[in-house]
């Protein structure tokens, strides 16, 4: 299997500080929230994560390798979504939000990095498709 060296990526390494945090953050939020917003809040930022996991395992097949980065991607848009909402329902403060926000941001810049830079995500040897649109 190898050594999965997946963590030592930085946007893995971002994502995953800013899914703890949120995970903090989501335990202030009414009890009301916990199978709602919170596991939500929850869901999409671990999924970042999780996916950026699974592009490393498919690394030596660059289409599938690109799929599981779009993910990422969708997920932490998604994550930026849940933040809206739990600003305006007075779950955390304007500083706060805008903390988590750049934080994903940040991320989503590092995601956009991957895709963008591939030949540096997967191994040598492996053929590059012509860059996808999409």
């Amino acid at each position: 299997m190898g050594n999965s060296k997946f963590r030592h990526w930085l946007a893995y390494q971002r994502a995953f500080a800013l899914t703890n945090s949120l995970y903090r953050l989501t335990m202030t939020f009414p009890k009301a929230e916990r199978f709602r917003l919170t596991d939500q809040l929850q869901r999409s930022s671990r999924s970042v994560c999780a996916n950026l996991g699974e592009a490393y395992g498919r690394r030596n097949y660059p289409r599938h390798y690109r799929a599981k980065v779009h993910d990422c991607i969708a997920e932490n848009y998604e994550t930026q979504v849940w933040l809206d909402i739990a600003l305006a329902q007075g779950y955390l403060t304007q500083d706060h939000y805008e903390q988590y926000i750049r934080a994903a941001e940040g991320v989503g810049k590092l995601l956009s990095y991957m895709l963008n830079h591939q030949e540096q995500f997967i191994p040598k040897g492996i053929t590059r498709p012509d860059k996808q649109t999409g």
